[in-house]
């Protein structure tokens, strides 16, 4: 005796299907409509799970990203702004310095589009595949203070450092203590040519060793921040540094 719609989606489920179980009746009725093959038919079926997987995929990075925001690359205008070319957004879309662990640094005042950049940016790589993390200077700083003894600031800071991109937002808004440039530190070592770090901030990096007590450890984290990096000042001017390997040609 065959078996039900009922039990076939029953079975599905037992194979970890579910979201193929759920649109089998609908699937069944098109091929009944447009006379599908046996073969036909498996493929629409398995084409189906793997778009639902990956969407669902896609979700759960979402999620882990912990965005303030979910804004595409497409309201950034470069219309409005000369910090950035099409072409130079092309290629930074296309994550050949992801995959080398170069890093972006976003210079400008508030409202300058630095959060938006990057947003839009860590959103384009989810959909490439690649695990991004965002997380506020104020946040980051709260959560290494942390972590020995708050378990949800042990689980984020874990996911941080599994993650192929990390977004650090405001970046050296305020002064450090010695406690927290060390903790900062330590962890720009652990990620250091492992992860590529998107920063923003309305300080250039010669400022930021103003705001940490020991400024030789500042030292040794810009060493690491600005070995392979490229700075994008959203001023309308250019800003570079000496003695870095640079993304664009």
């Amino acid at each position: 005796m065959s078996k039900s719609v009922t039990e076939i989606q029953q079975a599905f489920k037992q194979l970890r299907l579910a979201e193929t179980a759920e649109e089998l009746p609908e699937l069944l009725r098109k091929a009944e409509q447009t006379s599908w093959t046996y073969l036909e038919f498996l493929e629409q079926l398995t084409t189906f799970e793997l778009k639902r997987r990956e969407e669902k995929s896609i979700e759960n990075r979402l999620n882990w990203a912990r965005f303030p925001f979910y804004k595409l690359l497409t309201m950034f205008r470069l219309d409005e702004q000369t910090a950035i070319t099409e072409r130079q957004l092309k290629q930074l879309c296309e994550f050949q310095w992801l995959e080398q662990t170069y890093n972006l640094i976003l210079l400008g005042p508030p409202g300058a589009g630095k959060t938006l950049l990057a947003v839009g940016l860590g959103i384009e790589a989810i959909q490439k595949g690649f695990q991004v993390y965002f997380v506020t200077m104020g946040e980051l700083i709260q959560l290494l203070k942390t972590e020995e003894f708050i378990n949800k600031s042990k689980i984020q800071l874990k996911r941080l450092r599994a993650s192929d991109l990390i977004i650090i937002d405001d970046v050296m808004y305020m002064a450090m203590d010695q406690r927290e440039g060390t903790l900062f530190f330590q962890l720009i070592h652990q990620l250091y040519e492992r992860s590529s770090l998107i920063l923003t901030s309305n300080r250039s990096p010669e400022e930021w060793t103003e705001l940490v007590d020991n400024q030789g450890m500042m030292t040794a984290i810009l060493d690491r921040l600005l070995h392979r990096v490229e700075v994008i000042h959203m001023n309308n001017e250019s800003y570079r540094l000496k003695h870095q390997e640079k993304i664009f040609d």
